[in-house]
C-alpha cells in the first residue's frame, strides 16, 4: 500500500517542485503538495469503490434490504445484521431514512432499524479505501467494527429505552406493508450499462465534495500551526475527543469530503483516533441530518438518538487512542 501511496506523492514531488519550481519552505506549496498527492490518490480509491459498490447494491436494493430484515426481527441477531448491511452499503443520512421508513412500515423493530440508519453513514467504503491505503488494515478494521458496534448497540438501547413510541405519527399510522422483492435475473453483462451510470453519476456528484474537502484539507495541513492542534487535540488532552465530536456538529460533510480533513488532521499529529471521532461527529450529527431526522423521529427520540451515537462516538474515539496510541 506504501508503494501506491508513494506514486501519488512522486507526482506531486514533480508537479509542485519541479514543473511549478515552488520552494519546500513555502506554506502554500506544501499545502498544493497535500493536495495534489491526497486528491490524486482520493481521486482514484474513489472510483474503483464507487463502481464496486454499485455492483453490489445493483443485487442489494432497498427493497431486498428490508424484506431481509423483516424476517430477521430477534433482538441481537437483527441488529448485527442491519449493522452489517449498513457498512456494505453506500447509503448517506438522507437515502437511509426512507428506507427507515419502508422498515417502520413493514414493522421492522425500531431498534433493528436505527441499527441500520446508524451504521449507513457511518462506514462507508471510499473512507474503508483510504483507511487500508493510508493507514493498514488493523485501523481500517478498527474503523468498521466501531461503525457496526455502535449501531448494534445504539439501536438496542434506544429500543430497550421505549423510544418506540417516539417515532413520528404519520409513520405509527402507516399501514402494514409487506416489503416484497421482483426477482431480476438479468445476467451480469446486461446489468453492465446501468451499473456504469449510477457510478458515473455518483462519482459526478462526490467530487465537488471531495474537491471542498481538499482545499480545507490543504489550508490546515499548510497554514495552520501545529501548536494549534497540540493545545486543544493532543493525546494528553482528556477532553479532545469529545471536543472533536463536538465541534464537528455544526459541520456538513458526509465521508468522502471529510476524508481529507481527517489526512491534515493526523499529519499535524491529532491523534487516530480523536480525528476519527470528529469524522463521525461530522457525519452522524451533523444539523442538516437532525432537520431530516425530525421529519420521522419526535423530539424525545432524536435527543435521545443524538445524545446516544455521540456518546457511542466519544468511547469509539478513546478507545481508537488506547488500542493505537
Amino acid at each position: 500500500m506504501d508503494a501506491l501511496f508513494d506514486l501519488f506523492v512522486t507526482l506531486a514531488d514533480y508537479l509542485i517542485f519541479d514543473v511549478l519550481a515552488l520552494s519546500k519552505e513555502l506554506w502554500y506549496a506544501e499545502a498544493a503538495h497535500f493536495f495534489v498527492a491526497n486528491f490524486s490518490k482520493i481521486l482514484v480509491l474513489l472510483v474503483i469503490a464507487i463502481y464496486v459498490m454499485s455492483i453490489i447494491t445493483d443485487y442489494l436494493s432497498y427493497d431486498r434490504i428490508g424484506a431481509f430484515l423483516e424476517k430477521n426481527k430477534t433482538v441481537g441477531v437483527g441488529n448485527i445484521l442491519a449493522s452489517a448491511l449498513g457498512a456494505i452499503t453506500p447509503f448517506c443520512s438522507c437515502s437511509s431514512v426512507p428506507l427507515f421508513v419502508g422498515m417502520m412500515q413493514g414493522r421492522v423493530p425500531l431498534g433493528i432499524s436505527l441499527s441500520f440508519l446508524i451504521t449507513s453513514p457511518l462506514v462507508n467504503e471510499v473512507a474503508i479505501a483510504v483507511f487500508w491505503v493510508s493507514y493498514g488494515w488493523k485501523v481500517t478494521l478498527i474503523y468498521v467494527l466501531s461503525g457496526i458496534v455502535l449501531g448494534v448497540v445504539g439501536g438496542i438501547l434506544l429500543e430497550k429505552m421505549g423510544f418506540g413510541k417516539y417515532v413520528a405519527d404519520w409513520i405509527q399510522e402507516l399501514d402494514y406493508k409487506e416489503m416484497t422483492v421482483e426477482e431480476d435475473s438479468k445476467p451480469f453483462l446486461q446489468r453492465l450499462p446501468s451499473i456504469h451510470q449510477e457510478a458515473y453519476t455518483t462519482i459526478g456528484k462526490l467530487i465537488p465534495y471531495v474537491f471542498a474537502g481538499m482545499v480545507v484539507g490543504s489550508f490546515i495541513h499548510g497554514y495552520v500551526p501545529r501548536t494549534f492542534f497540540e493545545q486543544y487535540m493532543a493525546d494528553n488532552n482528556l477532553l479532545a475527543v469529545p471536543f472533536s465530536v463536538i465541534m464537528a456538529i455544526p459541520l456538513y460533510l458526509d465521508a468522502v469530503s471529510v476524508l481529507p480533513v481527517i489526512e491534515s488532521l493526523i499529519g499535524k499529529g491529532v491523534p487516530m483516533g480523536t480525528a476519527i471521532a470528529f469524522m463521525m461527529g461530522a457525519i452522524g450529527l451533523s444539523l442538516p441530518e437532525a432537520l431530516l431526522l425530525k421529519k420521522v423521529m419526535k423530539k424525545r427520540l432524536l435527543l435521545g438518538f443524538f445524545v446516544t451515537i455521540g456518546l457511542g462516538m466519544i468511547l469509539s474515539g478513546y478507545f481508537f487512542n488506547l488500542v493505537l496510541g
